[in-house]
């Protein structure tokens, strides 16, 4: 016999975004992400950190079904402002790109075609305002350019990505994404190509983004500073499962997985000066395992029963946020 779902907290507003014990593997053979629970709540940004390979944009494209055919999503639930994406078809799932979810790409300079202007691809953006004039579309553009910032939005227009800078051209991308009037909005390493000045710049305007326009954000990244920046939660990736998550301030102050301590320690900014041996952590990240700890081969804190028992997933630190970590030396 079972059950109907429990009754919802009516004072609870729902997730944006909600991953259940998300798997996602390649021809059924090799894994990429194991066991992923995640939320995102309306006007939150949400963070997601960890070296590359450990499944950090595989997740986030999974978030609007963008993985290859190859791909195959697996997992209680991965739900889009309400809405079913794993047995979600491909209309349907194109139907939910754009309104539901919009996503800023890591390289500026390979988001749009070179071979027409900004001004028609923006404009294609807006097919489905079957309702607006041709001049009613044009000054929605301006207005989503003049928003992030962009000097002489209408002289944009009329320029292919190649005349512009990588930040300028990031900044094309965030309007773009901002024309579909998502709720979420991914940004995959949004930052990666441009320089500290751009950087700066691009996180700023997150940060306004969810202000002004009540955007939730899902931002991957290997920089701890981004997430330092811009994020309110915070969820540590390694080796395709979350290890530890929780508020920022939190884990930047109290990280409790032994993986979480050994990014930290790599983290330049937080080296000591005169340190003569650089931390490292000790191998590349290894491919995802469904039994054990994937960390167990470079913790220093190893136990025999990570290499065969899959850590819980505890509840920790004596504050009254939520913060967990996946980890047999956890304790509350």
């Amino acid at each position: 016999m079972t059950t109907g779902p429990a009754p919802a907290n009516l004072d609870m507003p729902a997730p944006v975004l909600e991953l259940a014990d998300i798997s996602i593997s390649y021809g059924g053979i090799i894994p990429a992400v194991v066991g992923v629970d995640l939320k995102v709540m309306p006007g939150e940004i949400v963070g997601v950190i960890g070296e590359s390979g450990s499944g950090k944009s595989t997740l986030a494209h999974s978030v609007l079904g963008l993985l290859p055919e190859s791909a195959q999503v697996s997992g209680k639930t991965l739900s889009l402002n309400g809405s079913n994406m794993l047995d979600a078809p491909a209309q349907s799932l194109r139907a939910l790109r754009g309104p539901a979810a919009a996503m800023i790409f890591q390289n500026p300079m390979t988001t749009f075609s070179p071979m027409h202007t900004l001004g028609r691809q923006l404009m294609d953006l807006l097919w489905r305002e079957r309702n607006l004039s041709k001049s009613d579309k044009r000054q929605m553009i301006l207005k989503a350019l003049h928003d992030v910032g962009l000097p002489d939005p209408a002289a944009r227009l009329e320029a292919y990505p190649f005349h512009l800078s990588g930040g300028m051209l990031q900044r094309v991308a965030i309007a773009a994404a901002l024309l579909m009037r998502p709720s979420l909005l991914v940004a995959d390493e949004p930052t990666t190509a441009l320089d500290v000045t751009m950087e700066a710049q691009i996180l700023h305007l997150m940060r306004e983004i969810r202000r002004t326009a009540g955007v939730s954000i899902l931002m991957i990244s290997h920089h701890l500073g981004v997430i330092a920046e811009v994020c309110d939660r915070v969820a540590v990736m390694y080796a395709g499962r979350i290890v530890e998550e929780g508020p920022v301030d939190v884990i930047f102050a109290d990280p409790r997985h032994p993986y979480t301590k050994a990014l930290f320690a790599c983290e330049p900014a937080l080296i000591e000066t005169g340190t003569i041996r650089l931390p490292v952590i000790g191998s590349d990240v290894p491919r995802p395992v469904r039994v054990g700890c994937g960390f167990a081969g470079c913790c220093p804190q190893v136990l025999e029963r990570c290499c065969v028992d899959t850590p819980p997933w505890v509840a920790v630190g004596a504050g009254n946020a939520p913060h967990h970590s996946r980890c047999h030396r956890s304790t509350p």
